[in-house]
């Protein structure tokens, strides 16, 4: 290597030497070490990184641990306290030679991030926030602060450079901050983020988040510059001043490109461009008068505008930085944190001590307020859990310290420790403490067929994207909403909860309408919210309350079914997982979705209704005295075909609707099937349920007998019987009606064993449609009617008047059918309770 030149990296304790010319390899063939050169060895060390924090991730996921949990302990385990355990390994993958190209890379994507964090964060919200809000977050940070202190006094060795008064700052702040996206990401998985207590816990927060900047640009100012109290005061001076230029000169600057962007048109390149290199630019600046370089960034991006500009670099940068950069920094602090260095059962009680005491000063500090606001003690109490959430900015606290030597190995691996560990426990005491009560009535009206035909009908909308809105509109404006029986519609927004902080502003519910949205779920929101208002002020008789509900897939049934307990709802919609393409056929749009409709079936407390939307008169909102219908329904018998007459039924009191009754008889030649006697009935992939036939066809004949009295001498509704003998003759019956229709209402057909249906099941695609729906909605059927099918709400006994949601989590798919079996039995027939009140 002599000829090699050599640069110095001088630590504490050794001398790293490296060449600066050795970047990629020339390949293993000339016999060189990949891991020798600084490309290669990033490329395995970025790799290594990503693959834990998601292996991580995942496994921690049941636990509901935030993914901040996850990356700091990928870090741990790839550093000094366990991979490091072996210094071989430890050598050939973190070499010291490596750790400066880490650190910048992982610098870079901080950088970044925290101007995403800045463009998202809306400043008026903490305008409009109330006194409640800013004394929980101010008190709240003033009494951890304090136990902070009075710990860095013992923890301060006297052999320090550092001065004390530093060292307390930065003990303090670390121990104060709340840390909002971490916290946003605990209340959405807890389900509390629309409750007034996450309300609450998520204004502080912003608040905290917002205190705790100021501080720790105080803190870097003063930690940088020990020597000279005059230097200190230069560099908040100057901090000021950039402050003011971004603010009054930055801002404009930005503001005109936007104004020169037509509306609708996509910002250039150069536009873009120019914004990104400002944000390295901010870095520079900052980093160069004395304050961290991330504080020029968060400060860059908080002066650009909230609105489409907002969007775009969000949508242009958020996934590269928070999924592949950002973990590199967590990771980073990971490498630092070596648990060995902490000695001692004394330094561990200690440890332990410092977390019981900062939890009890932000739980003490929040409870303070809440009392003297008359808030529940155990509302309090949560409020003071939540708020203890640590993340980003006191890493970054811990990182400069330590970088400063304000913090050594030990002090920084004990604030590590303690961050994680207060993070870690907080979603599963808050889940244990903390129960929102559920007043759930018991009501009645559970489905269409029961609903007072001059009462209020109650309807819950679920919808993925702008693109099911038109349909839905149009099927509720041919619902047939009347001064004799109005409906009330709630419109329900499914968001999936990612890691993405973007996902979460959305949440906070206190921007005003006619703000600019802050990113693409937002935007699509008030698109949505929009579209149902418009819809609400030219309808009368129709009454629209917009929601969002944030979930994971996964448990996003769970808001469904709540929301529509808690409403009182009778009829659920929900779009098909399929939408259908250019050429007619129909494609998957997410198969996340069809796994919350069968959920949904399994678990609804009403009846439900899942469209198959083709495009109800095209894509555009009809008024009411333009709508014009022709829609078919389908009859083979049973509760589920009951309901979906009925509900034609309502729809045909409208002027504009003609409706089609073809009811399908079994002929002479028509074999019963049963169950075949080698199956077994508790085989979930059987879907049917054990009825009294008789008992069924009865009500059949009933209900079409009153169908046809009260409808005899209306011209618009046709009713025709077809005798058909097998599923053969059934779908060349279906093929044969009309192609003037628009809308086929049908039963979903569960709880019927129906010859007439025979053999279709055996080649269903989608059998939560049951036999008929699927059919309807395959490709190769008309590809121009839209398909509603129903499915009717059986289990109205006493025990289920208060149906609540299930204990358990969300059923996998594949036992979907054997616990849909359960909740369509009738009550005499069931185990034991499966839902607890």
């Amino acid at each position: 290597m002599a000829d090699v030149t050599a640069t110095v990296n001088r630590t504490d304790d050794m001398i790293v030497c490296y060449s600066p010319t050795m970047i990629t390899t020339n390949g293993i063939w000339q016999g060189d070490n990949p891991l020798d050169y600084s490309l290669p060895l990033f490329i395995l060390q970025l790799t290594l990184v990503v693959v834990t924090t998601r292996l991580l991730v995942f496994i921690l996921k049941p636990l509901r641990q935030p993914r901040v949990i996850s990356e700091i302990l990928g870090g741990v385990l790839l550093g000094p306290s366990v991979l490091g355990q072996n210094l071989h390994l430890a050598n050939l993958i973190f070499p010291l030679r490596s750790v400066m190209v880490l650190e910048t890379m992982a610098n870079v994507g901080l950088l970044y991030f925290l101007f995403l964090v800045g463009v998202e964060m809306d400043l008026t919200v903490i305008r409009r926030t109330g006194k409640k809000a800013i004394a929980i977050a101010i008190i709240g940070m003033i009494l951890p602060f304090i136990i902070g202190c009075a710990f860095s006094l013992i923890l301060h060795h006297e052999d320090r450079q550092m001065n004390r008064s530093t060292f307390v700052l930065f003990l303090g702040v670390a121990l104060s901050v709340t840390a909002f996206p971490v916290l946003a990401r605990i209340l959405a998985e807890l389900k509390l983020i629309n409750t007034e207590l996450g309300r609450m816990a998520m204004s502080s927060a912003l608040i905290n988040d917002m205190c705790a900047w100021v501080l720790l640009a105080v803190a870097i100012a003063l930690a940088e510059n020990e020597s000279s109290s005059l230097a200190s005061l230069w560099v908040i001076l100057s901090s000021v001043f950039f402050v003011v230029v971004c603010i009054f000169i930055v801002r404009p600057v930005i503001s005109w490109m936007i104004r020169r962007t037509p509306e609708g048109e996509s910002f250039s390149e150069f536009y873009i461009c120019l914004i990104l290199t400002g944000v390295m630019i901010s870095g520079f600046v900052t980093d160069a008068i004395g304050t961290h370089s991330v504080f020029g960034a968060f400060v860059f991006g908080l002066v650009i505008p909230n609105g489409q500009l907002g969007v775009t670099l969000i949508e242009k940068l958020e996934d590269f930085v928070s999924g592949l950069l950002l973990p590199l920094f967590f990771a980073i602090s990971g490498l630092k944190t070596d648990v060995t260095k902490i000695h001692g059962a004394l330094t561990w009680g200690f440890l332990f001590l410092v977390i019981i005491l900062a939890c009890a000063g932000k739980i003490a500090g929040t409870l303070i307020v809440a009392l003297f606001y008359q808030m529940p003690l155990r509302e309090g109490i949560v409020l003071g859990l939540l708020m203890n959430t640590k993340g980003l900015v006191e890493m970054i606290v811990l990182n400069v310290g330590r970088d400063q030597h304000v913090l050594d190995d030990e002090t920084f691996a004990i604030m590590v420790t303690v961050a994680v560990i207060m993070t870690s426990i907080i979603a599963p005491i808050v889940t244990h403490i903390y129960k929102p009560a559920r007043k759930f009535i018991p009501y009645k009206r559970r489905t269409i067929q029961r609903s007072k035909p001059d009462g209020e009908l109650r309807i819950l909308v679920c919808i993925h994207t702008p693109r099911n809105v038109p349909t839905i509109i149009n099927l509720l404006e041919a619902s047939h909403p009347s001064k004799k029986s109005p409906i009330c519609v709630y419109v329900l927004h499914l968001v999936e909860l990612t890691g993405r902080a973007s996902a979460m502003l959305i949440v906070h519910n206190t921007r005003k309408s006619g703000c600019p949205a802050l990113n693409r779920t937002q935007a699509q929101s008030d698109h949505i919210i929009n579209a149902f208002e418009n819809y609400e002020q030219h309808s009368s008789c129709v009454s629209v309350q917009p929601l969002t509900a944030i979930s994971p897939y996964s448990t996003m049934h769970e808001d469904i079914c709540n929301l529509a307990e808690d409403k009182r709802v009778a009829f659920i919609i929900i779009p098909f997982h399929k939408q259908q393409t250019v050429d007619g056929g129909m494609e998957a749009t997410n198969p996340a979705f069809r796994a919350v409709n069968q959920n949904v079936l399994a678990n609804a407390p009403c009846s439900v209704g899942i469209l198959v939307d083709r495009g109800l008169n095209g894509s555009t909102r009809l008024a009411a005295s333009q709508v014009s219908h022709h829609i078919a329904v389908l009859f083979f018998g049973g509760p589920d075909d009951r309901e979906a007459l009925s509900y034609a039924e309502r729809m045909s009191e409208h002027p504009g609707i003609s409706l089609t009754v073809m009811r399908f008889i079994a002929g002479d030649e028509t074999v019963e099937s049963t169950v075949e006697p080698s199956s077994d009935p508790n085989d979930p992939r059987i879907l049917t349920v054990i009825t009294d036939s008789d008992r069924e066809k009865q009500l059949d004949e009933e209900y079409i007998n009153d169908f046809r009295m009260k409808n005899s001498n209306d011209e618009s509704i046709v009713y025709t019987e077809k005798i058909v003998n097998n599923g053969e003759e059934t779908v060349a019956a279906v093929r044969s009606i009309d192609s003037i229709h628009d809308l086929f209402i049908v039963g979903r057909g569960q709880g019927m064993i129906s010859p007439l249906t025979a053999g279709l099941t055996d080649w269903s695609e989608c059998p939560e449609l049951g036999a008929i729906g699927d059919m309807l909605a395959s490709s190769d059927f008309a590809s121009t009617v839209s398909v509603l099918v129903v499915q009717q709400y059986v289990g109205v006994g006493p025990q289920e008047d208060g149906l609540g949601t299930p204990d358990s989590p969300a059923p996998p798919i594949d036992q979907y059918n054997s616990l849909l079996q359960m909740n369509r039995r009738p009550p005499q027939q069931r185990g034991p309770a499966m839902y607890s009140p």
